[in-house]
């Protein structure tokens, strides 16, 4: 997937992002930061964005800051988050409940998540253990106390066993 797909794929966000003053996100399981520099196109000028990951290879720059960190295992020590993005992460997450619980302890209340997943409920190989569809991650959220899940597009997978979706979960 490119910079420009990416963007596109989560870029119905953009009017729940756009505010006065620069945001704080946490970018989770960032990888290489595809989804972390779409992410930067969409926020406030001089916003941040820290890209987490176990072996982050993303560049810091003056909106990324890249913390080498498990986010299922380690205590991020970030506070006071504007959001938190997930971008084909989650699904390594087997106890996705407590996450979301350790998760709002690290941002601001009404603070929105967007997820980008495979739309399946069926494991695929190691790559893809605990898969959420859309249709889960609506009652994963929802029972989280998100009230509003949206959904902000979707592209088939280049692997092609099931389309990935991007969604918004907002208070």
């Amino acid at each position: 997937m490119t910079l420009r797909e990416a963007i596109a794929l989560i870029d119905a966000a953009t009017p729940l992002l756009q505010h006065a003053h620069p945001q704080h996100w946490a970018d989770l399981g960032c990888g290489a930061g595809l989804f972390t520099e779409a992410l930067t196109h969409l926020l406030p000028s001089r916003s941040t964005v820290y890209g987490i990951d176990t072996k982050p290879t993303l560049r810091q720059t003056s909106h990324i800051i890249p913390i080498k960190a498990d986010f299922i295992k380690d205590d991020l020590s970030l506070r006071d988050l504007d959001g938190i993005l997930m971008a084909n992460s989650l699904h390594y997450v087997k106890d996705k409940p407590a996450l979301l619980d350790k998760l709002s302890t690290y941002m601001r209340p009404d603070s929105p998540v967007i997820i980008v997943e495979y739309d399946t409920d069926q494991a695929v190989s190691t790559w893809v253990p605990y898969p959420l569809s859309y249709t889960s991650l609506t009652k994963l959220f929802t029972a989280a106390g998100y009230p509003r899940m949206q959904k902000l597009g979707q592209r088939p997978s280049a692997y092609g066993r099931a389309n990935i979706y991007a969604a918004i979960a907002a208070h």
